[in-house]
């Protein structure tokens, strides 16, 4: 299998460090709000990629974070807190807030068919392994103390920028917005460690530390939490492109400090969803969730086969329209594996099953190329092979597709013929359609509230609404 390398840039074989086995990290959500399915789109790349390994053979240990304390509005260390952000949004304390939107999080995963990772370990769990690190950093000389707060000092590395070709003059104080300079910094990339209470005076959770009552600064706590549960050699960290820098760059900076040698031998990023208008975020335009996209009469696995019809390492534009032609795809290849079941389905011809299977996973050893994946499973439906062959062949690729798409199937397969609607549904189903065809959501949800009103579920299919009796 290759992968592109975002350190190296280039694709190369993957090749663990233990044969036989993965030790992979992903930097999980900042757990303050509702995750959008923009970030949902790199949880599911993810989850492909965990288990194209586990389905090729690997024994995988995947470990991911939850951000409960010390993100930041701004990556340069400046700006609000994002968690005592959402505790004041909404009156609650910062853990209430953590629990509620940890528990979200997972619940869009189950809907989304994301595995939930062997480890999960939120930041407030391991705040003695992050003064023991900080600590150890201070006495190498990698970490310095500034007006309360502990930096570390990126003038004593040899290479800082590994993921882009910075120059120090052309970097801005910080990349997001809301950021402002701190003048404790000895060098402009330098990066907060630990905080003290001179950061935030309203700050919930503080624990006691060598330096001062306080709390870790965001980057610390995916290296230790790596470093914790998967060891001092990484296989492979994931996250979105966002990430790469600064969030990903210190990590490298402050691990490979603090252990003297390489930390992680590949980096996965998955590239930004776009709106129309631009890179989707929580503050700007329609708040998109998994339950928004429910409301409106969607499958949340249409949304992720939606993302598997492009590659993880360009940027998708998300739109309705383009939501709808998704819909239409995944109910076509489910119509056709449901005509495929009731067919007799002989035995499994093994020249067809292994030369089907090998385009599989070539698309998916080319740098997980989920694009072409799907495309190999469009020729399992139109091969000229036995049925039993195509729906061995669908049962192995959702292995890792994880689209449902047997169960589905057996679904459409087993619903009687839908009874008749009355007029009065059926004038609003096709008001409903003209207000969609001209993109008036508003007023397409409008309608469909009252067709739900009146007592019938109105779901997107292949022919673009089914309406039935609740």
């Amino acid at each position: 299998m290759k992968i592109y390398n975002t350190l190296s840039r280039t694709k190369e074989e993957f090749v663990p460090n233990v044969e036989g086995k993965v030790s992979m990290y992903t930097c999980g959500p900042t757990v303050y709000h509702y995750a959008h399915i923009g970030n949902l789109r790199s949880y599911i790349m993810e989850d492909v990629l965990e288990k194209y390994f586990r389905f090729t053979g690997y024994d995988v240990t995947r470990v991911m974070n939850i951000t409960d304390v010390g993100h930041l509005t701004s990556d340069g260390d400046t700006g609000d807190d994002k968690m005592l952000k959402g505790a004041k949004r909404e009156h609650k304390t910062v853990m209430e807030i953590a629990q509620f939107y940890t528990d979200a999080f997972f619940a869009d995963c189950v809907k989304l068919n994301i595995k939930k990772p062997d480890v999960v370990e939120p930041a407030t769990g391991c705040i003695d392994d992050f003064i023991k690190v900080i600590s150890s950093l201070m006495e190498k000389g990698f970490a310095y103390e500034a007006g309360g707060n502990i930096y570390f000092d990126t003038s004593k590395l040899k290479q800082y920028y590994v993921f882009n070709d910075f120059k120090e003059e052309d970097l801005a104080v910080g990349v997001r917005e809301g950021v402002e300079e701190d003048t404790n910094k000895r060098n402009k990339a330098d990066f907060v460690l630990w905080f003290t209470k001179s950061k935030f005076d309203d700050q919930e959770l503080k624990w006691d530390s060598p330096w001062g009552v306080g709390y870790p600064g965001w980057h610390i706590e995916c290296s230790c939490i790596s470093m914790k549960h998967l060891g001092e050699y990484l296989d492979i960290h994931c996250g979105g492109i966002d990430n790469a820098f600064p969030h990903h760059t210190n990590e490298i900076a402050q691990s490979e400090a603090y252990i003297g040698h390489k930390w992680c031998n590949y980096w996965f990023h998955i590239l930004h969803l776009n709106t129309n208008s631009g890179k989707m975020s929580k503050s700007s335009g329609e708040f998109l969730t998994v339950s928004l996209l429910e409301s409106k009469g969607y499958n949340p696995l249409v949304y992720r086969f939606f993302c598997l019809l492009s590659h993880y390492r360009k940027s998708l534009v998300f739109s309705y329209e383009n939501l709808d032609n998704a819909a239409v795809s995944y109910n076509k290849i489910t119509a056709k594996i449901g005509s495929i079941l009731k067919e007799t389905q002989g035995e499994i011809d093994k020249a067809a099953y292994d030369k089907l299977m090998s385009a599989f996973t070539e698309a998916l050893d080319n740098d997980l190329n989920t694009a072409l994946a799907i495309t190999a499973l469009h020729d399992v439906l139109r091969a000229d092979t036995t049925p039993a062959t195509k729906i061995a062949l669908i049962r192995e690729f959702d292995k890792v597709l994880s689209l449902n798409l047997i169960e589905t199937a057996e679904k459409l397969t087993a619903e009687p013929e839908a009874e008749e609607l009355p007029q009065e549904i059926l004038d609003l189903a096709e008001q409903r359609k003209a207000a969609r065809k001209e993109k008036n959501f508003a007023l397409a949800d409008e309608l469909r509230d009252k067709i739900t009103a009146l007592g019938y579920i109105v779901e997107e299919t292949r022919q673009g609404t089914k309406i039935t009796k609740k």
